[in-house]
């Protein structure tokens, strides 16, 4: 599954919670490809919602060969690769032969690319929403619905085939898993955001577009979860080509590929070859599994749109937000909160924290908090220094705060420590026992993600509190010792 986060989504249609695109890749590091553990398919769907009539299972390796037969005949050139069942990933990209550093490697053809700009099985049904101007994303999500619903009549129908039948999303988790195993992670307002968003925008498909061309949209082919089958792919396999205009696309074949976040590469265009490239970063022999980068992203990220955690320690982007509010019983609550709206941001609002510590940002936000209403007049400049628009990341120094805003952040990691550490201490009970044995299983997978990707985001909290410690421990021992000079030095003056 290859990286979503180069789209850049800005239309009501879109999810407002998509990745930041900000990061095209990992940086490169010396850690073991990581182990994940994913919701199978061959787990039940949540309760309510149906499985969709198309795709396959994930681990299926005859959809796949299928694929690659397809491809092979419609001009994939002959690949040093095949797909695999591997340890990362169910299915995955092998190396056949040797392959060299700096090598390039798939050349996938824009013809077998799926872009906005493809033509539509049903022609009437694409031209429908071209005239009502409907944005990429949305469109790109009703195309592979249409397309699957042609079953063989759609030349995409191997590709289709070989997709799985259940995204790998916390679009597919209920808002009682989420409630329950994400309670402690900030991924879990992140995923209720995303759900609301796809529904909402499959609502305002259906309502403008779908009602009014019954015949060409119908509700059996078209609704809520045939959307989140749709958007789940889209979340997970999308991918900017900055050399095709950045255009955004599906790219059969490359997206088999999995991420591992010892490597930095990634796809685009390659003029020359004239196909979708990507260069390798490091050697691989044959039978080695080659990997990608899905760019840089928290552990919480790749759960949110791959449905996997990385084995814990083994992501050098991880990173866990930590929510810090004004007090409302603060005697400039008002202005300290008008200083921050006018820069975009609010109470509460939330910084990420890595194990190599945390933003400017968070720390000047932290100085506004603890500040006293004789500095009045430094809010605007503490909440500019908090947002976005600290350009220059100018690290604001107000020496007489820094104890009680260092106190303040330690407070509130401590805070956040205590509700990671309820649920990973007093444990989740499972539902009742059912004798639905998938149903079973697929509950034992998603806690065991949830515990991963809480004892991931709880070191990070933990590694903050700590070096939080050590700095209020040394700055009071420092003042300490400095009391006891000035003291001695009183005692010699008298």
């Amino acid at each position: 599954m290859v990286e979503v986060s180069r789209a850049v989504f800005s239309t009501s249609f879109l999810p407002r919670c998509l990745p930041n695109p900000s990061g095209h890749q990992l940086a490169a590091g010396s850690l073991r490809p990581r182990t994940a553990i994913r919701c199978s398919l061959s787990a039940a769907a949540p309760s309510g919602s149906r499985e969709v009539p198309w795709g396959c299972e994930i681990e299926s390796l005859e959809s796949a060969e299928g694929l690659q037969q397809w491809l092979s005949d419609s001009g994939l050139p002959p690949q040093k690769m095949s797909i695999q069942r591997v340890d990362v990933g169910e299915r995955g990209l092998v190396a056949l032969k040797n392959i060299r550093k700096g090598e390039k490697l798939l050349f996938v053809p824009p013809s077998l690319v799926i872009t906005a700009d493809s033509e539509w099985g049903c022609k009437e049904a694409g031209d429908v929403l071209r005239r009502y101007s409907v944005p990429d994303w949305p469109l790109l999500a009703t195309y592979l619905i249409s397309e699957a619903s042609l079953m063989n009549s759609s030349r995409w129908n191997r590709y289709i085939s070989a997709l799985p039948r259940q995204p790998y999303s916390l679009l597919y988790w209920t808002r009682s898993e989420l409630d329950t195993y994400l309670v402690a992670s900030h991924i879990r307002k992140r995923a209720i955001e995303r759900i609301t968003d796809v529904t909402g925008t499959y609502n305002d498909l259906r309502a403008r577009i779908f009602s009014k061309h019954p015949t060409l949209f119908p509700e059996e082919v078209y609704n809520m979860e045939t959307f989140l089958w749709s958007f789940g792919i889209l979340f997970s396999r999308l991918v900017r080509l900055p050399s095709m205009d950045g255009k955004v696309a599906l790219v059969p074949w490359a997206d088999m590929l999995n991420h591992n976040s010892e490597v930095e590469t990634f796809l685009d265009y390659d003029k020359s070859s004239q196909g979708i490239v990507f260069i390798t970063d490091k050697a691989y022999q044959p039978g080695e599994q080659v990997f990608i980068s899905y760019g840089k992203k928290s552990n919480g990220e790749l759960l949110l749109s791959y449905g996997f955690v990385p084995k814990e320690g083994t992501n050098p982007n991880d990173s866990v937000d930590l929510l810090l509010s004004l007090k409302k019983s603060d005697k400039c609550y008002k202005e300290k909160l008008l200083a921050l709206q006018k820069y975009g941001l609010s109470s509460p609002q939330r910084f990420p924290l890595q194990i190599t510590g945390w933003p400017l940002e968070m720390m000047a936000y932290a100085y506004l908090v603890v500040s006293p209403p004789d500095m009045i007049s430094k809010f605007d400049e503490m909440a500019a220094a908090a947002s976005d628009s600290n350009k220059f990341k100018t690290e604001l120094k107000y020496p007489d705060l820094e104890e009680q805003t260092l106190q303040f952040i330690l407070d509130s990691c401590e805070s956040s420590i205590s509700k990671y550490s309820k649920f990973l201490e007093g444990g989740t009970p499972l539902d009742p026992i059912t004798a639905n044995v998938k149903q079973a299983n697929r509950k034992l997978l998603l806690k065991q993600l949830a515990l991963d990707l809480c004892t991931s985001e709880q070191r990070i909290l933990f590694r903050t509190q700590y070096i939080l410690r050590r700095r209020l421990r040394d700055m009071r021992s420092g003042e300490l010792r400095a009391l006891t000079i000035l003291n001695g030095f009183r005692k010699l003056f008298k």
